[in-house]
């Protein structure tokens, strides 16, 4: 059998292709290994979101690049953004990349690598992805060439999405699992290129998402995670009103699930309707992801985002006052071409202002192709990168203080396994964490039970509190 190896890089919409890809590769044949040195073929799905991502991408292409000519590795395939963005330039500039497949042709994997042929075996097999560098790979050949000598040309939008029929091979734990429900982006945000690189928004088949997540259910999955470029766009370019709202509502009638969250949130997007679905069920997390981008007015008409703090605070009381005990995490863009030093000051105000469970803070990164990219009044990074740090600096005040509130609290927690840490530490989840982009919830005491088991809900109390991080004893 053909051994695929797969480095998978970015954003859980990134990783759920890559999920796609391994699926059919493995229902054609191929077996899908978690090392990369044990590869016929390598795989390596790039983000291309914003520069440090590139040049992250970069990296990984030319480390594997460097293994396929090392070890046994016959063909490597650079698949993702970055090959939307950089198609022409990656099989010129690295003559070891065999193909390119890009994020509307995640089928093409099967002719890219030569297995399209092989008699379907099952796909089943436990498996772990491999989303880090392999050990013993030398990173010396990044300084072959400078990427920031590329220069894009786009082709024709991707149009793909995969449904409930479509292959995917989880890489997540068994008991939790990500649904994209949308594709592709129609906001103008001036900052922003995943338009070019994902396509014009579209849904999947309402029916399409269901019957994925009650298939994910009878095979164990306990946690779904809705995503997309905008879910609370869900269903509009269908014809639907509410979509989201409704798609949440029928996942909690899925009898196995336990919880269902989704991730990404349009700020005037939120509708009473919305709110009132999370509220309805205790099966929807209380948990919004809403990335409100800045906060100054000025800098959000720039943006192409529109709206005013003022707006934002009324709507996050809305959310709650609708919601009692919501969680709201957000991002926001520090360092955008004009942003005065009155506008980063509105910003701080308002996230004193606003006390966010969860936030991060992004450098503000020139992306060729976007419209801000033509705005000539460009911060030094020394700049950004200050106010960058000024502004995690407050919101880390703030999360240690609504963490250090949490102690004597009682959770349902996921448990997730033993910590990577220690073998001392066990880790889990409270419906306040969204899988591997919000703090750690350790446990140091076991309480009465003698066999712990990953993927299974325990009874928590939160005994000490850290700046993102909890400690806390089973019940």
């Amino acid at each position: 059998m053909t051994k695929v190896g797969f480095v998978s890089l970015g954003c859980p919409k990134n990783l759920v292709d890559s999920e796609v890809m391994m699926g059919l590769l493995a229902r054609s044949g191929a077996e899908i290994t978690p090392r990369a040195q044990d590869a016929d073929v390598i795989v390596v799905n790039t983000c291309s979101f914003i520069d440090t991502a590139k040049q992250e991408s970069v990296d990984a292409i030319l480390e594997m690049a460097k293994l396929k000519a090392e070890g046994r590795a016959r063909k490597l395939i650079v698949a993702g953004c970055l090959v939307e963005r950089y198609r022409n330039e990656i099989q010129k500039s690295i003559p070891e990349v065999d193909a390119v497949v890009g994020t509307g042709e995640l089928e093409q994997i099967l002719d890219a690598t030569g297995i399209s042929g092989l008699e379907p075996v099952d796909p089943e097999s436990p498996f772990t992805i491999l989303n880090s560098r392999p050990e013993g790979i030398a990173r010396e050949a990044t300084g072959r060439f400078d990427r920031r000598e590329w220069s894009g040309t786009l082709a024709s939008l991707p149009n793909y999405l995969y449904d409930e029929r479509t292959p995917r091979m989880l890489s997540t734990p068994s008991h939790s699992a990500y649904i994209k429900i949308a594709e592709g982006c129609d906001h103008p945000c001036s900052f922003c290129i995943i338009p070019q690189l994902r396509g014009k928004f579209r849904s999947r088949r309402f029916e399409s998402a269901v019957a994925e997540a009650e298939q994910l259910a009878a095979q164990g999955v306990l946690e779904v995670t809705l995503i997309g470029q905008d879910t609370t766009c869900y269903g509009e370019d269908l014809g639907m009103k509410n979509g989201l709202a409704l798609l949440l509502e029928r996942f909690a009638q899925i009898e196995e699930l336990r919880w269902v969250r989704f991730l990404y949130a349009y700020p005037n997007k939120i509708t009473s309707r919305l709110l009132e679905a999370i509220a309805s069920s205790p099966k929807i997390c209380s948990y919004i992801d809403v990335p409100l981008q800045h906060a100054s007015a000025s800098v959000l008409k720039a943006m192409k985002r529109g709206s005013n703090p003022d707006i934002f605070l009324r709507s996050i009381e809305k959310m709650r006052h609708e919601i009692p005990g919501v969680t709201l995490r957000t991002s926001f863009i520090v360092g955008f071409p004009g942003e005065s030093e009155r506008d980063f000051s509105e910003l701080c105000d308002f996230v004193e202002a606003a006390e966010f469970d969860w936030m991060g803070v992004f450098a503000y990164s020139d992306e060729e192709g976007a419209a801000a990219y033509r705005i000539e009044d460009k911060h030094p990074p020394a700049v950004i990168e200050r106010r960058r740090g000024k502004l995690m600096q407050l919101q880390r005040r703030i999360s240690r203080r609504k963490k250090k509130d949490l102690i004597g609290r009682q959770f349902d927690i996921l448990l997730e396994g033993a910590s990577e840490e220690t073998d001392l530490l066990w880790e889990g989840r409270t419906e306040m964490h969204a899988p591997e982009i919000d703090g750690k919830l350790y446990i140091n005491d076991a309480g009465p039970h003698t066999d712990l088991q990953p993927g299974r809900f325990y009874r928590c109390e939160i005994t000490q509190a850290h700046d993102y991080d909890l400690l806390g004893r089973l019940l």
